[in-house]
């Protein structure tokens, strides 16, 4: 079993990283391999909508985004983080992300948490954008006891957020617990198959 957790920050020794690092620590505890792959700063060019991943099923720019989609396709969990920009998803992180979740990922029934790092205000919003790409992607939500939001401008500052590290760890303790019941009731029970999808248009 195996978790993959994307920073979606610049800096791979911020505050995302360190709270990433809690909850790999907690899902460890429970014999779950994790891996934390720097995202933030890498050179990610938003999406184009050509559609060529119809066809190809990967993005047709091949970067980190084909490499993270293969990752998460393979493991069981995954778990997304970034700092608070303007109230919202830091922005090259939001490229990798619209690619990532558009172009071949497989989310469904797999367990996911976000977790998102402010000095002050803006978590929520920039919380509830993350979790909107679970929704599409049919993936499981980890519940936690409060938003993911944790607060600081560095690793010593968040050790300071209790709370917040209470959050975390929460949820990647609920993460390890979906993943080992998902796992075992796939042995008896299928997946539900969906049907048909109409895609309708507002425009008469």
């Amino acid at each position: 079993m195996k978790v993959i957790a994307f920073n979606g920050s610049p800096h791979d020794d911020g505050v995302i990283q360190s709270a990433l690092e809690f909850m790999c620590e907690e899902l460890e505890k429970e014999k779950i391999e994790t891996e934390i792959i720097q995202a933030g700063k890498e050179p990610i060019r938003g999406c184009i909508d050509c559609r060529k991943c119809f066809e190809l099923d990967k993005c047709v720019f091949d970067d980190l985004v084909n490499i993270a989609a293969e990752k998460v396709n393979a493991a069981d969990g995954i778990i997304i983080g970034s700092p608070v920009y303007y109230g919202s998803i830091a922005g090259n992180f939001k490229c990798f992300l619209d690619r990532l979740f558009f172009s071949g990922l497989d989310l469904s029934f797999k367990p996911a948490s976000a977790i998102v790092s402010c000095r002050r205000s803006g978590g929520i919003n920039a919380f509830h954008q993350m979790n909107n790409y679970y929704n599409l992607a049919k993936a499981v939500i980890v519940p936690s006891v409060y938003w993911g939001v944790v607060h600081g401008n560095n690793k010593n500052e968040l050790l300071e957020d209790k709370e917040g590290l209470h959050i975390v760890k929460t949820s990647a303790a609920t993460m390890a617990w979906f993943i080992k019941a998902i796992a075992h009731a796939k042995k008896e029970i299928p997946f539900p198959v969906e049907p048909k999808r109409p895609r309708t248009n507002f425009i008469r």
